[in-house]
């Protein structure tokens, strides 16, 4: 897949100011960051360059700033940065002007620069030209080492692309490769599973796998709306009825694909949406009124566990319960545990991503054993919609 972009490998950046997007918006406590997965990810990117030479002079954004604002300031990222890459990393009070000019021209080689949140500008999210500009002034060459961002046309992101050379950075060029594998150019046979509260969220995603592999798992909430779509009576569980019509043709276009959907065949039932309410098995013929769907039932898991078996890859987006309540995480816990014990075993490749995925992942102590876990959210899903992500185009040679 990254034969078509161009990577850290087709350039020479000792001595060149490097332009790097990349991903701080890490979660933070008291100025404190509670989770560095995202620095860690990156920091083979930074450290490359700086011990090549190069200039490193990270663009970012934090947050969803209305213009300057202290709490959305990424002063304190760069310090934690600085503790993940062991070196230390300068920051400037803004990201384009003479601030940051100054700061930049003061670098020497190998040294580690963060600019201010570019979103405290607002001309960063309309990929305003004179403020893509302003900020190619500062870099001879642009890396773009943040796909979590890639599926916005923003300044940073994207606009760079077309003022200075570009390249994508080691994390992108991981994910890329990871993505292609999964889908672009995947070991057949190929499975998907889709879980998640609603339809409504999902139907570009769905109506794209169904082209694009040979069996889709549907469970969480989502599932429900199918069964109802065909006659199955789901009691007070979530379901989208108005959606009814959306299922079917889905259901359609799979059959028409050559691709297998795969939904419940029993479910677990409560009486309450609550942690350890009293809960059993049920057949999709007995489900009662008043009862809610929270997980799939023991065949139902069987079911999942035998379209991994027969599967080459798997590409996972959202839980098959309400995982995060127990005893409703059960489906998707031996589910998680089945893929990751398959690809330790060298029988699958296992791509897995959004939010509720790598927590639900992380749940089940397994998100190590996974070939690759996307921490990008809605770029993932993007992808997995079969749209282009214009950060991601901007890179192609």
């Amino acid at each position: 897949m990254t034969n078509s972009f161009r990577t850290l490998d087709d350039v020479d950046v000792k001595g060149k100011r490097v332009l790097v997007r990349v991903d701080l918006n890490v979660p933070m406590d008291g100025g404190k960051v509670t989770d560095a997965t995202r620095l860690e990810r990156i920091a083979p990117t930074i450290t490359e360059m700086s011990d090549k030479g190069g200039k490193v002079i990270l663009l970012a954004h934090f947050g969803r700033p209305k213009g300057r604002d202290d709490k959305n300031s990424l002063k304190p990222v760069a310090a934690a940065l600085a503790d993940v890459i062991k070196k230390p990393v300068a920051f400037a009070d803004d990201c384009v002007g003479d601030v940051a000019a100054k700061a930049v021209g003061a670098m020497k080689d190998g040294d580690i620069l963060c600019l201010e949140n570019t979103r405290f500008h607002s001309a960063e999210e309309k990929n305003d030209p004179a403020f893509v500009a302003e900020l190619a002034k500062l870099g001879d060459i642009w890396v773009n080492d943040a796909f979590s961002a890639a599926h916005r046309a923003h300044a940073s992101t994207e606009g760079l692309g077309h003022k200075l050379p570009a390249y994508a950075g080691r994390t992108m060029q991981a994910e890329l490769d990871a993505l292609g594998k999964a889908l672009d150019a995947p070991t057949k046979p190929v499975i998907a599973i889709v879980g998640g509260a609603k339809v409504s969220s999902k139907i570009d995603l769905l109506e794209n796998l169904v082209t694009k592999v040979d069996a889709l798992v549907i469970g969480g909430g989502m599932a429900n709306t199918f069964l109802h779509a065909q006659g199955v009576k789901v009691g007070k569980s979530l379901c989208e009825k108005d959606l009814a019509a959306t299922a079917l043709r889905i259901i359609d276009k799979a059959e028409a694909s050559g691709c297998a959907i795969i939904l419940p065949v029993d479910a677990i039932v409560a009486f309450h949406f609550a942690a350890n309410t009293p809960s059993r098995a049920y057949g999709l013929d007995a489900i009662p009124d008043e009862g809610m769907i929270l997980d799939v039932g023991p065949q139902s898991i069987e079911r999942i566990n035998a379209a991994i078996d027969d599967a080459a890859t798997l590409v996972w987006n959202g839980p098959v319960g309400a995982f995060e309540m127990t005893p409703f995480d059960r489906g998707t816990v031996a589910g998680a545990k089945h893929a990751a014990a398959r690809t330790k075993a060298k029988k699958l490749i296992s791509v897995a991503g959004g939010g509720d995925t790598v927590a639900a992942l992380n749940h089940a102590g397994v998100a190590d054993d996974f070939s690759y876990i996307s921490t990008a959210g809605g770029a993932f899903l993007e992808w997995m919609e079969g749209k282009p992500l214009p950060g991601v185009e901007v890179l192609k040679k």
